[in-house]
């Protein structure tokens, strides 16, 4: 494996023996899990068990979607909602100091019921989806979600192998997390040189989880140089969030990427793999150092957190004293090789 100042592509790693019963298998599958983790931040898997013809039924429900007509599209503006879900806009994203974002998107949260005792204590980020009037699209969309998701759990189980604690470490800590799948959509740009499809951000999960279908995706190294990352057939991508950064104390990197050169449509689906919203992420006691630099972080605080300092409409809210930022929330861009 390359190390960190000078791969130049991604590996790709086969989970298929993370479904066998021998734990051998997957313990082999997770130390090429958490090499990659450790000396990248990034990998293609394959060998997935995620059924075809629910991301062909994904695919259909964005493109049904984002054709549209933009006040239709409007209609479940994320900024109307009251769990952060919704129809996002060109422009509403804006990373740091940086360009607003070239694309549009819809951000479909976990469906968590109305009367959950996290959403009736009024919990950031929680709460059912408002669905769009669009016909099959809330099962084509949750169909994909249930399957990516279960994926999640079964790469978190590989994970906590590849750091050497036992396989369900995790398995309880995403009942109602705040993961959100996004269907991202960058439209055709004839000057697409100078119009970043997404700036240069690490992801505030644990962990994502990518479909895409044209190339734009872009990796950064140690060195600050970008390493393409174009689609391959029947593999996902894979990288590593603020979260698992956390917990391993930077020895899994949160690696900052971006999308730019989105020359032709293209079309991505990233799920974020979240613990609880209340989960507090401190390193595992086998990376915790007095002076790690890592403190302790309420997952679901840091994700909110950076929603405010991102998301436009958030943002006002904030500027207005309408909404506060989290008790030791950080800025954006303080994670991966971002870090200011």
């Amino acid at each position: 494996m390359a190390d960190t100042k000078s791969f130049t592509s991604i590996p790709e790693v086969d989970i298929s023996g993370l479904y066998s019963t021998d734990l051998e298998k997957r313990e082999a599958v997770a130390r090429e899990l958490g090499d990659a983790a450790r000396n990248i931040g990034f990998l293609y898997i394959s060998g997935h068990r995620v059924d075809p013809t629910l991301i062909d039924g994904v695919r259909s429900a964005a493109r049904d979607l984002f054709a549209l007509p933009m006040e239709r599209k409007m209609a479940y503006y994320i900024g109307r909602s009251a769990t952060h879900k919704g129809y996002v806009p060109e422009g509403e994203e804006v990373y740091g100091t940086g360009r607003p974002d070239h694309k549009e998107a819809f951000d479909i949260g976990y469906e968590v019921p109305a009367d959950n005792p996290l959403v009736l204590a009024g919990t950031p980020l929680l709460g059912p989806n408002d669905w769009p009037d669009v016909p099959g699209f809330r099962e084509r969309a949750e169909a994909y979600y249930r399957a990516v998701f279960g994926l999640g759990r079964t790469l978190f189980q590989g994970f906590a192998l590849a750091l050497g604690l036992p396989e369900n470490t995790f398995d309880d800590m995403a009942k109602y997390p705040p993961s959100k799948l996004r269907m991202i959509h960058y439209p055709y740009d004839a000057e697409a040189q100078d119009a970043p499809g997404i700036g240069a951000h690490t992801d505030y999960e644990c962990f994502t989880i990518l479909l895409a279908d044209a190339p734009g995706l872009e990796v950064m190294n140690e060195r600050g140089e970008w390493i393409d990352a174009p689609p391959r057939p029947g593999a996902f991508v894979v990288n590593i969030g603020d979260m698992l950064e956390v917990m391993t104390a930077g020895a899994f990197v949160a690696t900052a990427h971006r999308v730019r050169k989105v020359g032709e449509e293209r079309y991505s689906f990233p799920l974020f793999y979240a613990c609880d919203y209340h989960t507090a992420i401190k390193p595992l006691p086998a990376f915790a150092e007095e002076d790690s630099g890592y403190e302790a972080l309420k997952i679901g605080d840091h994700m909110w957190s950076q929603a405010l300092q991102t998301y436009q409409y958030l943002v006002r809210k904030v500027e207005r004293g309408e909404l506060a930022l989290p008790s030791g929330a950080r800025g954006t861009a303080t994670f991966g090789r971002l870090k200011k």
